[in-house]
C-alpha cells in the first residue's frame, strides 16, 4: 500500500562564500512566489541573491541583490542592496540602487543612494549622496568630489560662511 520513498543526500552544512540562488520554476512562468523572510537571528556573510521578494531582518556583510527588498528595523547590512524596490527600516552602511527607494523614519543609512524615485520619511537618518538615475539597477554611482570641511576654530563674525570655507580649504 505504501511505497518506500528513496533517500536523498542531505544539504551540506558547509557555508559557501557566494549563495547563488536559482530562478524559481514560478518565477521563471511569471507566476509570484512567497517572499524569501530572513529573521532576525540570521547571519549572512557573502553575497544573497534573488529574483523574488526579500524580507531581510538579520545581519549581512555582503551585498544584496533582488527584485525587491524590505530591510526591516532590527536589520544590519554592511555592503550594497540592489533592487527594483527598496524599502528601508533598519541600518545600511553601503550603497544602495534602486527605481524605487524609501527610507522610513527607523532608517538610517551611511552610504550613496543611486535612485529614479527617492522618498524620506521625517526621522530617517541619511549620510551620503544621492542621484537620479533613469537605469539605476544598471548604473554605476558617480564619484562625488570630497566634502568640504570647516574649521570648528573659525571666529564669529570673520566673514561669510565661502569665505570661511575658502580659508580652511587653503590651509
Amino acid at each position: 500500500m505504501f511505497a518506500k520513498s528513496k533517500k536523498t543526500a542531505a544539504p551540506s552544512a558547509t557555508p559557501a562564500k557566494n549563495m547563488e540562488m536559482k530562478k524559481p520554476a514560478a518565477a521563471k512562468s511569471g507566476l509570484h512566489s512567497a517572499p524569501s523572510i530572513f529573521s532576525s537571528d540570521v547571519t549572512v556573510q557573502g553575497t544573497l541573491r534573488s529574483d523574488g521578494d526579500i524580507q531581510f531582518d538579520g545581519h549581512i556583510e555582503g551585498n544584496i541583490f533582488s527584485d525587491s527588498i524590505t530591510i526591516g528595523e532590527k536589520a544590519v547590512v554592511a555592503g550594497e542592496v540592489v533592487a527594483e524596490n527598496v524599502v528601508i527600516r533598519g541600518r545600511i552602511k553601503g550603497a544602495v540602487r534602486g527605481r524605487k527607494v524609501q527610507l522610513l523614519s527607523s532608517a538610517h543609512v551611511e552610504g550613496d543612494i543611486l535612485h529614479n524615485g527617492l522618498a524620506v520619511e521625517s526621522g530617517a537618518y541619511f549620510d551620503g549622496n544621492c542621484r537620479h538615475a533613469d537605469d539605476p539597477i544598471t548604473a554605476q554611482m558617480p564619484k562625488a568630489p570630497g566634502r568640504m570641511k570647516v574649521k570648528a576654530d573659525a571666529q564669529p563674525g570673520a566673514g561669510s560662511l565661502a569665505a570661511k570655507a575658502g580659508s580652511a580649504l587653503a590651509s
